[in-house]
């Protein structure tokens, strides 16, 4: 593209990771590209660290961060924002901490707690146990989004003022929107824009009707990220409807920037995804798109304005 995006943004979802201060099984001893939603991702199994994604979004103006968790092994959870906390005393970023912790065990509410000795921790993302595809249903079972302990976990994180990333297959989209209508109280944002994995009329179809059915629920909020497709090359003539899409459904006052890098750099560079997602989004008046880019995430993550986002 000619020209980045110059206006500050607020990245309201990425990842680092130090392979040599943690363990983080998928990227090192379980490596498993057939199990990965894009396939192959052998290109980021290396440490990703501040440097590194300053080094990816050169060029753009983005403001402030947000970390949410890297599956870092689970017996190292608290480590892992704690870690954030010092690349955040060294290199001014992350800003803000999404952290893990599983929502149907008895020590929840302890884990929770020694999040929140930490001041950048703002919510908690906890993936739900989900079907393999819209034909399978896992419904009630242990860890799903009907399981009683389950359910009692995430009722705690309104409890504690903490928010949920929720990240479940698009098929999964009106499960999730019943749990929010559970704990409307529950601030809830939709990880990558529910995954609209079938690019087919009858694909789409299905995901945007499945995004309407959570959309109702006012309390949840959604990502605008994460458009890439297992085993194909990014296709901004493809995208570019299926973000104005997610934005229409949900309102842009709902709706935020986010890059999932380095993920999604398997498939697109930091500037052009930046600068792409903002002229998708031109049909916006200037104010409209300044907050999907900037200003939401800012508001949900409960970040400081940084002097240059005003």
């Amino acid at each position: 593209m000619s020209s980045v995006y110059s206006l500050p943004v607020v990245d309201a979802h990425h990842h680092l990771w130090d392979l040599k201060r943690g363990r983080y099984p998928w990227l090192q001893e379980e490596y498993d590209p057939k199990s990965f939603f894009l396939g192959d991702y052998a290109a980021f199994c290396h440490d990703f660290l501040p440097k590194d994604y300053r080094a990816a979004s050169r060029g753009c103006n983005v403001v402030a961060t947000v970390h949410v968790e890297a599956e870092r092994d689970r017996a190292e959870q608290v480590a892992e924002t704690e870690w954030l906390h010092e690349m955040n005393a060294r290199y001014g970023m992350p800003n803000a901490v999404v952290g893990h912790v599983w929502l149907d065990r008895a020590e929840t509410e302890e884990r929770l707690l020694a999040h929140l000795q930490y001041p950048l921790v703002r919510g908690i993302r906890s993936k739900p146990v989900t079907s393999r595809g819209p034909s399978e249903s896992v419904r009630g079972q242990p860890g799903t989004m009907q399981d009683e302990k389950w359910l009692r976990g995430l009722s705690l994180l309104a409890k504690h003022g903490l928010s949920w990333d929720l990240r479940v297959p698009a098929w999964h989209l009106p499960e999730a929107a019943a749990v929010a209508a559970m704990f409307p109280d529950l601030p809830i944002v939709l990880n990558h824009h529910g995954f609209a994995w079938d690019r087919s009329e009858e694909g789409l179809r299905r995901w945007r009707g499945w995004l309407e059915t959570i959309a109702r629920q006012p309390n949840v909020h959604v990502k605008v990220s994460e458009f890439c497709v297992r085993d194909r090359a990014w296709d901004w003539a493809e995208n570019s409807p299926i973000i104005r899409d997610t934005v229409a459904i949900f309102g842009w006052q709902r709706s935020m920037f986010a890059s999932n890098f380095p993920v999604s750099g398997l498939r697109i560079d930091y500037p052009g995804l930046v600068t792409g997602v903002a002229r998708a989004l031109d049909g916006l008046t200037a104010a409209q798109r300044q907050a999907v880019m900037c200003d939401n995430a800012l508001k949900f993550y409960r970040i400081a304005p940084p002097a240059n986002a005003r």
